[in-house]
């Protein structure tokens, strides 16, 4: 007989401490995660196709907060387990400290329920297509509510205790839920927190229509749970009052005008009780006020044309985080959000003077984020990612030890033969039988890179004597800049194609034979963006760039998680405007060749410029101060989080 929920608590709280205890310990032992600067973000969007001036003073982006004291806000794409476990261990190579016991506020949003729908609409010229989760997100989910509320739990656990180390020691922990999982959460932060430190459960009651039911009363609130780290945190006493307008919008009722010119309307509370509808005046009600109380009534869900909507579904009202960054935080302390979502945290905390750190695992939450700072005008951020997923799903696999062994299984899977330990000792070659084609398999420990290919080439021209035909590259994680590569080596005849991310996954689930049998796994090309050549003119001391996207070619939508009648849709944008695939993309145009560094951007629902919110702008002109050699950096984002980059040398 299975156990119960609360019978299974001791055991999820034992995990999920001794889970977290080996990250910990793992930090000190100087073994742990660390980000990748995917982008130095300065938000400068198009409105013209023009960016005007020379290129804006860019910070040092290995020392954003190191020793001249600069901080550099983070928007992170991942996993948040790994992303707080690089956090407390400190980013050596932004300069960034470890940020043990430097939170003053952690506000967390987290996913209430197991059959939510997590696919994202996707709007194309002439297609509508619904995107499932990622690879990545998708073991998220999996892992999160494989067995219902027990997975959420021991997900959640760990998490929970990495917070309470980030924070200090005067800092606080909004935790918000609702009805589905928020008492069994309360129960667990009690434990990491203290009971005794459980300051507030906070009502969120948003007034609307209500609904008829018939087994239920109507869900019209959600909780937020609000911890202190010990006695020392204290909050800012705030006051609400009223004016006129938020009251007209929270009441949501038509106003009318006595002859006097004094404003009313029908007060209708009351009516269930037999009350009938009474005229009451609105100066009679605007000018309520007084010390917050825990039932925050006056603060409005939003509405789907609510002009703060960013079309992300589980957005909450900025009024909401106002509030709450408001209460605990003050001017320039670090405000984190671990489940990121629309961003609503980070872009309140921008405006409210906080500094701030955002992450989330999917990277339509993390497209929607960057979008929406650009826009907000932010300060320079930093986007980063977590190192490498596969890397991390290689280390915790319990089937295949050896990066050799892997390698070997990835050969057949592809349909290749591996040599005899007596032909070569390198047990990540292989062959096609009955031709002369060369495979290579990369380990998952790395990236695949400019490096990786010319091995392949070497190897293709002297392996057992060289005179093979061709040389087939299969890699799990690639650098950004691997379509220069690839160009580079192109009459080499070497191609390279990506190993499935889920492939640790089916192999623990279906194991080697069945994936054999039914032939599921599918290598793919690589996405890649063509840009026409830069046109250049001197100015005066500024150079007039000219640059502009000419082609996008994406890898085979047979390895993007959609449903077939999707993937049909996309097989014809793909073949009539693939350029409409753009979500994102900016500019680089004094590329170090080390960290990217955006000085220009537009993407998709930008339509100050154009009125077209399904195309970016694809051709632009930059001014900046003048040099006879620079590396020009282009950078896309397609609408499903595929990111590729073009350098061209002027």
């Amino acid at each position: 007989m299975a156990k119960s929920l609360i019978e299974e608590l001791p055991r999820i709280v034992s995990e999920g401490r001794r889970e977290a205890a080996q990250i910990l310990e793992r930090l000190s032992s100087g073994t742990h995660i660390g980000l990748q600067t995917n982008e130095l973000v300065l938000p400068s969007k198009d409105v013209s196709g023009l960016f005007k001036g020379n290129t804006p003073q860019i910070p040092n982006a290995f020392n954003m907060a190191g020793g001249n004291g600069e901080w550099m806000n983070r928007l992170i794409y991942g996993d948040n387990l790994l992303a707080m476990q690089a956090l407390l261990a400190g980013d050596a190579q932004t300069g960034l400290p470890s940020l043990r016991g430097k939170v003053d506020l952690i506000y967390i949003d987290p996913p209430f329920d197991s059959k939510a729908d997590y696919r994202t609409p996707i709007q194309l010229p002439f297609a509508d297509i619904s995107q499932k989760p990622t690879v990545i997100e998708q073991f998220a989910y999996a892992d999160t509510w494989e067995e219902g509320t027990i997975s959420y739990l021991r997900m959640m656990l760990p998490r929970l205790i990495l917070m309470k180390e980030l924070l200090k020691n005067d800092g606080a922990l909004y935790v918000h839920i609702d009805w589905h999982v928020g008492h069994y959460l309360k129960v667990i932060l009690d434990d990491i927190f203290g009971k005794e430190n459980f300051r507030n459960e906070i009502v969120w009651y948003y007034p609307g229509r209500e609904k008829l039911s018939d087994s239920k009363f109507q869900s019209k609130h959600d909780v937020i749970l609000f911890y202190a780290v010990n006695d020392q945190t204290k909050i800012n006493p705030i006051t609400k009052v009223w004016d006129k307008e938020d009251r007209i919008k929270m009441l949501r009722r038509k106003i009318y005008v006595d002859d006097d010119g004094r404003e009313w309307f029908w007060e209708t509370r009351g009516q269930a009780n037999g009350i009938e509808p009474y005229k009451r005046y609105l100066d009679e009600y605007v000018e309520k006020g007084g010390a917050l109380n825990d039932v925050w009534d006056d603060i409005q869900f939003l509405r789907g044309n609510h002009p703060e909507r960013t079309h992300y579904a589980t957005q909450k009202p900025e009024a909401l985080l106002e509030r709450i960054i408001k209460v605990s935080s003050n001017e320039g302390d670090l405000v984190c959000d671990f489940f990121g979502g629309s961003g609503t945290t980070a872009a309140v905390a921008e405006r409210l003077g906080r500094r701030w750190i955002t992450c989330d695992i999917g990277k339509p939450a993390s497209l929607v984020m960057r979008k929406r700072f650009i826009d907000q005008e932010v300060k320079p951020f930093l986007y980063q990612s977590i190192g490498d997923y596969q890397k991390e799903a290689f280390r915790n696999n319990k089937r295949y030890k050896h990066v050799g062994d892997l390698s070997q299984v990835v050969l057949g899977l592809y349909g290749a033969l591996p040599f005899t330990p007596e032909q070569t000792n390198d047990r990540n070659f292989g062959y096609i039988k009955g031709t002369r084609t060369l495979v290579m398999v990369d380990s998952p420990n790395r990236l695949t890179t400019a490096a990786t290919i010319r091995r392949a080439v070497e190897a293709k021209a002297s392996l057992l004597g060289g005179d093979w035909e061709k040389v087939v590259v299969l890699g799990w994680n690639f650098a950004f800049d691997i379509s220069q590569a690839i160009q580079k080596y192109q009459d080499s005849k070497v191609e390279v194609l990506v190993i499935p991310p889920d492939l640790l996954d089916k192999l623990a689930k279906k194991g080697y034979k069945k994936l054999i049998d039914d032939r599921s796994v599918r290598f793919s090309s690589l996405q890649y963006l063509v840009v026409k050549p830069l046109v250049v003119k001197q100015a005066g001391e500024l150079d007039e760039i000219d640059v502009e996207l000419e082609n996008y070619v994406l890898l085979s939508p047979d390895n993007i998680p959609l449903d077939d009648k999707d993937k049909e849709k996309l097989q014809k944008v793909l073949e009539s405007d693939p350029l409409s695939l753009i979500e994102y993309w900016s500019i680089d145009p004094d590329y170090d060749g080390v960290t990217f560094r955006s000085t220009w951007q537009d993407y998709r629902e930008n339509v100050d410029n154009d009125n077209d919110p399904l195309h970016c702008v694809y051709k632009t002109r930059l001014r900046v101060a003048h040099k006879e050699q620079r590396k020009v950096c282009i950078k896309a984002v397609d609408v499903f989080g595929f990111e590729s980059q073009v350098i061209e040398e002027v």
